[in-house]
C-alpha cells in the first residue's frame, strides 16, 4: 500500500511539473488592431513613399512604443509587441495615435499629414482596437512643374 501511495505521489508531481512547463505566459505588451482611413483621404494616405507611424504613449504623453509601416494600404491591421517597446516598463493607461505622412518626422505635423487616435485609453494587452485616421492638416501641396535645367531651377 505504501508503494502505491508513493507511486501516485510521484506520478502526480510529474504531471504537475509537465503542466507547469507547458503553461503559456501572456506577453507583458501586445496590442493589436486595425487602422481605417475615410474614403475622402484614402488616395492621399496610400500614395507612394508614405509611412504610417503607430505610436503608443503613456498618460504623460511620452512615447513607449512605435511601429512604422512604409507604403501602407488601408484598412491596415497592426500588431505591436515587445520588440516595438522604447521603455522598459509599461504601466497604467495608454494612448494610441497614428500619423500618416511622407516626410517621416514623428511628432511634426505638416500640411497634408493625416492623423488620428483611438477613442479610449487602452491597456498593454489590448486587442482589436479600431483607430480612425480621419484628420488632415490643410491640403497636400504638389510639386510645381518646373521646366528647364534642374540646376538652374534648384538654385532659385
Amino acid at each position: 500500500m505504501k508503494k502505491l501511495v508513493f507511486l501516485l505521489a510521484v506520478v502526480s508531481l510529474g504531471a504537475y511539473w509537465y503542466c507547469a512547463q507547458r503553461q503559456v505566459r501572456q506577453a507583458r505588451f501586445n496590442i493589436t488592431g486595425t487602422i481605417t482611413v475615410p474614403q475622402r483621404l484614402a488616395k492621399v494616405a496610400e500614395t507612394d513613399n508614405n509611412s504610417c507611424a503607430i505610436i503608443v504613449k503613456n498618460e504623460a504623453d511620452v512615447p513607449v512604443a512605435i511601429k512604422r509601416v512604409v507604403n501602407p494600404k488601408f484598412p491596415l491591421n497592426f500588431e505591436l509587441g515587445e520588440d516595438d517597446l522604447l521603455a522598459t516598463t509599461v504601466d497604467g493607461d495608454l494612448k494610441l495615435e497614428v500619423q500618416i505622412n511622407n516626410h517621416g518626422k514623428l511628432g511634426v505635423i505638416k500640411e497634408g499629414d493625416i492623423f488620428g487616435s483611438a477613442d479610449n485609453m487602452i491597456q498593454s494587452n489590448s486587442k482589436d482596437i479600431l483607430v480612425q485616421a480621419d484628420k488632415m492638416t490643410g491640403m497636400p501641396k504638389l510639386a510645381r512643374n518646373t521646366r528647364g535645367n534642374f540646376f538652374r531651377t534648384a538654385a532659385r
